[in-house]
């Protein structure tokens, strides 16, 4: 069958949809749709009928706002679990056709995208993945294909994704880079004059430049990108909104819908004389033959090798701080999981996410455990949720706290998506001292708090940290992260049964002093002297009762950080002493004592 008749089946069923929502992006799937015609129809290895298959192709769109050309896809190749009447509730309450793609909405979403930029990002993760897994197993290959656009190309965590890409030689990587000169704003000489094809040679990738509905050029493109010993990218320079013969190549074709009109006359340009959202029957069994293809191949099903928790104790009996004590966990758990993916943004040595044993990722050793992600914090969290989102590997990652800023849409997309990657944040407050206050993270437990589905642990000492450590490997639905101290914290919670919050130490019961991690030291002593009780709290996200706990007593609730996280707590009777500016350069103890968070000057002001 003709390809332009498969094609304008994913065009039609898009413009048919977005008419009827009366929102949404047309331009993107219309222009796209010959390539992903080619794609399907050639080369993507993938089963309409287990849509999970580990050994299938990966495919990302990652410019979400073209989400009708997935839906579309998965239609038309027969994916079980969407049907013609979900493509007509487009962008509708609980449609399972959202207005970007959600990961698990539909088994063929392979991430959320939407946030421009991510689908890059996650698709060099899983292009990782594959190659680590293939260097492990070398029956496990598949090849890592994105559709991005200008947009994509123009957001900064695109060039940090693929110079990593590049660097590590991610070879099963490929990239269509949809080049129709348009974004929301006009065309994009407005913006925008990259040369491209230098841009992505400087990356180490091996560059094809192509006219996007050419179905021979495209094809061919193809094919050489699979011979290719680097990552590719193909530019396909497109016709937004192609077809619709008066605002096919227009800016205004981006994301609104066509009109009646248009849509009538697009039907008569192209031939296809059917109503909306019928497709004739020969269209729509070639296109589930499509997705039928590899249905055999997916029933002779790779079983890959499972791993189990297990609990490990510290072996240190001494302060330390709590980035070290979770290095010391980690030289127990590396080497019992090959399974997990580790590495930091360029800060390794601070971090202490580097272990003794663990060997280091290159391209001369692709079955290395460390990963030096460089500086790009960013990418690195993206291509966190694509080594999440493949299904393999587990992730962890580690920066500053304060630098978890470059991270926020990475880490508020795996909290979306409810993927289990884990975060080591260390330097998590002003203790961190002489760096000042570009360092010095003050609103970021509260910030990152506020995400919802997150999990935000900050224990007080190496037991403590251990047990976060636990409980973030045993979660499977949210994104953990672990906020970890640079200075040495007193031992406090040993041979106490450690949790989400809990009593420490009774001194009586005046009131109730409440902290997390390196203030835990000080609510001590302030509860002590006012014979009360100290209540350490390493994950405030767990913490399922606290009026039980907490009860009727005056609460005194100590960080060094804002207030906003612990505000649900707080009565108008108690007190909170925290730190509400950006902090200082000065050593750890001078600045704690700046901010007013000494033992000393707690006690007085709660005299006054």
């Amino acid at each position: 069958m003709d390809d332009h008749l498969l094609a304008n089946a994913i065009r039609f069923l898009t413009v048919d949809a977005v008419q009827k929502a009366n929102s949404g992006h047309p331009g993107m799937p219309c222009g796209m749709a010959d390539v992903a015609t080619v794609l399907f129809r050639n080369h993507l290895k993938f089963s309409a009928k287990y849509p999970k298959w580990p050994m299938r192709d990966r495919f990302i769109l990652s410019c979400g706002h073209g989400s009708m050309l997935l839906y579309a896809l998965f239609y038309l190749t027969g994916y079980e679990d969407i049907t013609i009447e979900d493509i007509k509730t487009f962008r509708q309450l609980n449609s399972p056709c959202a207005g970007h793609p959600e990961f698990g909405l539909l088994q063929g979403i392979e991430v959320t995208t939407g946030p421009l930029g991510q689908g890059i990002a996650n698709a060099v993760g899983m292009a990782l993945s594959e190659k680590r897994q293939n260097a492990l197993a070398p029956v496990f290959s598949h090849y890592t294909y994105v559709f991005a656009s200008d947009g994509d190309m123009m957001e900064g965590i695109s060039h940090e994704a693929l110079s990593f890409a590049g660097h590590y030689g991610l070879n099963k990587l490929i990239v269509f880079y949809d080049s129709n000169n348009v974004t929301i704003d006009g065309f994009m000489d407005l913006t925008c004059s990259d040369d491209a094809v230098s841009r992505f040679k400087s990356y180490g990738f091996f560059v094809q430049s192509i006219d996007g509905h050419d179905y021979d050029a495209i094809d061919k493109a193809i094919v050489l990108a699979h011979e290719a010993e680097k990552p590719s990218v193909i530019i396909c320079h497109t016709v937004i909104a192609k077809g619709a013969p008066h605002l096919q190549g227009s800016p205004a074709s981006h994301g609104a819908p066509l009109g009646e009109k248009e849509i009538v006359a697009m039907r008569k340009a192209l031939n296809w004389p059917y109503p909306p959202f019928e497709i004739p029957q020969e269209v729509l069994k070639t296109w589930r033959a499509i997705g039928d293809k590899y249905t055999q191949d997916a029933l002779n099903f790779y079983s890959l090798p499972k791993y189990s928790h297990k609990s490990y104790v510290p072996i240190a009996d001494e302060d330390m701080a709590t980035r070290k004590a979770s290095q010391l966990f980690l030289e127990q758990l590396i080497p019992d999981r090959p399974d997990i993916i580790i590495g930091s943004a360029d800060l390794t040595p601070s971090n202490d996410t580097q272990t003794k044993t663990v060997e280091v990722f290159s391209k001369n050793n692709p079955t290395g455990q460390y990963i030096h992600f460089g500086i790009r914090e960013h990418a690195m969290a993206g291509i966190m949720n694509g080594i999440a989102l493949h299904g393999l590997f587990k992730p962890i990652g580690g920066t500053f706290l304060c630098f978890s800023d470059y991270m926020r849409p990475s880490i508020r997309l795996a909290a979306l998506m409810k993927l289990p990657v884990i975060y080591v944040l260390t330097h998590d407050s002003i203790g961190l001292g002489e760096d000042g206050p570009t360092h010095q993270p003050v609103e970021h437990l509260s910030s990152l708090s506020a995400i919802p589905h997150v999990c935000l642990y900050r224990p007080c000492d190496v037991y403590e940290t251990f047990w976060c450590w636990q409980k973030a490997l045993e979660d499977s639905r949210r994104p953990s992260l672990l906020c970890l101290s640079r200075q040495k914290l007193p031992m406090l919670s040993k041979n106490r049964p450690i949790d989400a919050a809990y009593v420490l130490e009774d001194f009586g019961d005046s009131c109730v002093c409440i902290a997390s991690g390196s203030e835990v030291q000080i609510a001590k002593e302030v509860a002590k002297a006012l014979k009360g009780k100290v209540i350490s709290v390493p994950c405030l996200e767990l913490w399922q009762d606290p009026k039980t706990l907490l009860g009727d007593k005056t609460r005194i609730v100590i960080e060094a950080g804002c207030r906003m996280r612990w505000n649900h707590l707080l009565r108008s009777q108690d007190h909170f002493f925290g730190v509400e500016d950006f902090g200082l350069s000065a050593p750890c103890q001078d600045v704690y004592k700046a901010f007013g968070l000494t033992v000393d000057q707690i006690l007085s002001s709660l005299k006054h």
